[in-house]
């Protein structure tokens, strides 16, 4: 067909999977879309089964049974011993010849930058960072939540936002405009009534989520309670980025620092001014920007790293997802 495939790019994710193959030149020869990839919630094998098929799609199309080196950026590669069972579980099903696992925050990190060197800071659900650099330093933290040391991403700000409404509303707490709007999202009077719904599971417990924005719009209306949560997703968003920086010796050069995830994508004027505030105090070199590009262009683009492939084949696989 004239192009043979040089890289199978996988981005999964806990929600969706996409899969690119890749030309030596950067050329996109397939893509394909399957289920997220959560091997804690359903196992190993079956998280194996479902991206398979999804691989198997992208592979059959492009009419390349193999290809030349597979560049996955994985949910839930959080640790390097996840990372090599990982990598053990994509060399046997044979896809290339040559395996490289990482977590995804990696993809979004290299999708956003024009060679492999920055931070990038991934605030969704939860909350990840990491950092890398030419020579293949690295800089990450495990991200496995308060046992790791972690606080925030959406999930977490919807659960600050109902204690602090909860404490508020029956005198523990300092008063908060939250008392009324986290109930009236839910069409519910008060906070009793949203406890209850909640408790008894009358509204899903996967809803908790929507509670978010309507944390950011009491903020913006001058809340003070609703403010200093978002001062906190800030603070630790900046944290993570300075030891990300310090750890590979880039505090004191200019270095892209990627805003990644949906609390960061939505662009909350508070969040992030104040994240642009805090570091020039603390990392005035830092260079911030929001990423919205495919992570599996990132993804790609690491597996043309590793093939040392020339720059007009990142350029043309960065045209094509519109970078």
């Amino acid at each position: 067909m004239g192009l043979t495939a040089g890289v199978l790019a996988i981005d999964a994710g806990n929600s969706k999977t996409d899969v690119a193959v890749v030309a030596h030149d950067g050329t996109v020869l397939a893509t394909a879309r399957g289920e997220g990839f959560r091997p804690p919630a359903v196992g190993l094998d079956t998280a194996m089964g479902t991206l398979t098929t999804t691989v198997t799609r992208a592979l059959t199309e492009a009419e390349a049974p193999t290809v030349a080196h597979v560049s996955a950026c994985l949910a839930n590669a959080d640790l390097p011993v996840e990372e090599e069972q990982l990598t053990a579980a994509l060399t046997a099903c044979g896809w290339g010849r040559t395996v490289e696992v990482r977590n995804d925050t990696f993809a979004i990190l290299r999708a956003g930058v024009t060679e492999p060197r920055g931070v990038a800071v991934v605030c969704g659900a939860g909350i990840n960072c990491v950092g890398m650099r030419p020579d293949g330093r690295t800089a990450r933290f495990p991200a496995l939540g308060r046992v790791s040391g972690d606080w925030g991403g959406g999930w977490a700000l919807a659960e600050e936002a109902l204690w602090h409404a909860a404490r508020a509303d029956d005198g523990r707490g300092a008063p908060t405009a939250l008392t009324g709007a986290l109930p009236a999202h839910f069409g519910l009077p008060d906070m009793p009534a949203l406890i209850e719904a909640l408790h008894l599971e009358k509204v899903a417990p996967a809803r908790r989520h929507e509670l978010t924005p309507v944390l950011f719009a009491t903020a913006a209306e001058g809340d003070g309670v609703a403010r200093a949560i978002v001062d906190r997703q800030a603070e630790e968003i900046v944290t993570m980025t300075v030891v990300a920086l310090t750890r590979l010796d880039l505090l004191d050069e200019e270095t892209p620092v990627l805003l990644g995830g949906g609390v960061l994508a939505a662009r909350h004027a508070l969040l992030n001014d104040r994240i642009h505030a805090l570091l020039a105090e603390r990392a005035p070199k830092a260079v911030p920007r929001v990423v919205t590009a495919s992570p599996v262009l990132g993804a790609g683009l690491l597996g043309l790293d590793h093939l040392s492939a020339p720059w007009s084949a990142r350029e043309r696989l960065r045209g094509h997802y519109g970078g």
